[in-house]
């Protein structure tokens, strides 16, 4: 049995294979294995806190939280930088800025013509009508594109992960008309927090950092010939909105919001009461 140093131990873990292998991942791996290495000697870690830590990878493991700490980390928002980064290296029209996309969309929601209705009714929150169109970098209306919108409820969940919740409740797919036009109606979604007693939140908790989004929609627009653009429009006025734990508030994507009062608009829209209006116009880059 060989006795290595930790060197020639990290320099063995590295190189060791004994069948042709996916570089790539060999040079992924390898930068990461070093760091960790050089991260256990500069830091003394101790066995006990090495099993500490794989006990929670563990339970994030188990409890499906990944999405979760990877924003919380920057490391999504890291993607979005790198890639405006090369937008503007390469000269193209980005369009509308890009936003992280989390871990809780679902494929597959409804799909609805020009407009639809979100909610369920069952949620007494108030009412939200978003209405604009999808435009090209040029300022030209896309037909036929497709507006991938999901948010939470008052309460902060999210269908498909609240059990509370009917299924693709607060999702749907829109297709704009021939100008470009989307429109929906929903309730004021809220901000939420990573789940209580998780994983999540005590590591959280040891860096002295809270867990909390503020109030914002989901969207994914995609249209033939131009490139998919995932974003997310922020509330103004939530408490968390410049304390964002996942790091996605864009001071762009802090929209207007409208509140209507007047009992002919009320009456002209279809609601019951006063409610809440945003007008947003998406522009997608091409493809």
């Amino acid at each position: 049995m060989a006795e290595y140093s930790a060197a020639a131990l990290l320099d063995v873990v590295n190189t060791k294979h004994t069948a042709p292998a996916n570089e790539r991942v060999r040079a992924i791996t390898a930068r990461i294995v070093a760091d960790l290495f050089r991260t256990i000697e500069d830091f003394d870690i101790t066995h006990e806190e090495f099993l500490t830590a794989i006990k929670w990878l563990n339970e994030v493991g188990q409890g499906d939280q990944f999405g979760l700490v990877a924003p919380g980390l920057g490391f999504d928002r890291l993607l979005d930088i790198r890639a405006d980064e090369a937008d503007r290296r390469s000269g193209r029209l980005a369009g509308t800025p890009r936003a992280i996309e989390g871990p809780l969309y679902i494929p597959g929601a409804p799909l609805s013509k020009y407009e639809a209705r979100l909610d369920d009714g069952s949620d007494a929150a108030e009412p939200l009508i978003m209405e604009g169109c999808v435009l090209d970098t040029g300022g030209r209306a896309i037909p036929d594109a497709i507006v991938d919108v999901w948010h939470a409820n008052s309460k902060g969940g999210y269908s498909h992960f609240d059990p509370s919740q009917k299924p693709y409740n607060l999702r749907r797919r829109i297709q704009t008309d021939k100008q470009g036009r989307y429109r929906f109606r929903s309730i004021m979604p809220s901000g939420y927090a990573v789940p209580p007693d998780s994983p999540t939140e005590r590591f959280l908790k040891a860096l002295g950092r809270h867990g909390r989004r503020p109030a914002h929609i989901h969207f994914m627009v995609s249209a033939a010939g131009h490139r998919t653009l995932t974003t997310q429009i922020n509330i103004p006025g939530d408490e968390y909105l410049n304390d964002d734990f996942a790091f996605a508030t864009r001071d762009e994507l802090v929209v207007t919001l409208e509140s209507i009062d007047d009992p002919a608009r009320i009456a002209a829209a279809g609601e019951d009461r006063p409610y809440a209006r945003i007008q947003f116009a998406f522009a997608l880059a091409s493809a």
